[in-house]
């Protein structure tokens, strides 16, 4: 029988562990995302939390912990656009104008993925300076792309939710980056 209300005890102890480091980890993401919104009023907090929290690894990370998912989201994001945009130029109906954007855009991601590689690189190795400037550009290619189908009156960009993802995320790393620098 003591065994028994050892291992229920143990049992206990490591339940009420792993809740504690949970509500820490949840509460840390919530700061940090409060610290983002603040640095950065075009950037969601809602998004932040939301995709923070959607990291397998984000339950038991700490600030440097949460740059570097951030860093990988974006990375994902970036290369999952990337794939959506090859798959949009497989339709030939599109207006040239349209092609065109999509083309450019199609660039500017494949250029985005190995900056991104560069600045998971750069990020563990704590050279912040780089990795900032490289996340930097991924928001200016985002932002580029969408920019791109404005230029023409009428059109519509279908790739404004994943540009504004891609620029969210790579606003939470750059945040991130700068409370670490």
């Amino acid at each position: 029988m003591p065994n028994f209300s050892y291992f229920s005890l143990l049992v206990f102890l490591s339940f009420l562990f792993s809740t504690f480091h949970a509500i820490i980890a949840q509460n840390l993401i919530r700061e940090t995302c409060k610290k983002c919104a603040e640095i950065d009023p075009n950037l969601s907090y809602n998004f932040c939390v939301t995709s923070l929290q959607a990291a397998n690894d984000s339950h038991c990370a700490n600030l440097r912990g949460l740059g570097m998912i951030s860093i990988k989201l974006t990375k994902y994001n970036g290369t999952n656009t990337r794939h959506y945009i090859k798959q949009l130029l497989k339709n030939k109906k599109w207006d040239p104008f349209v092609r065109a954007c999509l083309n450019d855009c199609l660039d500017l991601y494949s250029d985005a993925i190995p900056t991104l590689k560069q600045a998971i690189i750069d990020y563990k190795s704590k050279n912040y300076k780089d990795a900032n400037i490289e996340v930097g550009s991924v928001i200016d290619a985002a932002t580029t792309c969408e920019d791109g189908f404005k230029e023409k009156e009428g059109t519509v960009s279908p790739l404004t939710k994943r540009n504004n993802d891609t620029f969210q995320l790579s606003a939470i790393a750059l945040s991130i980056i700068n409370m670490l620098h």
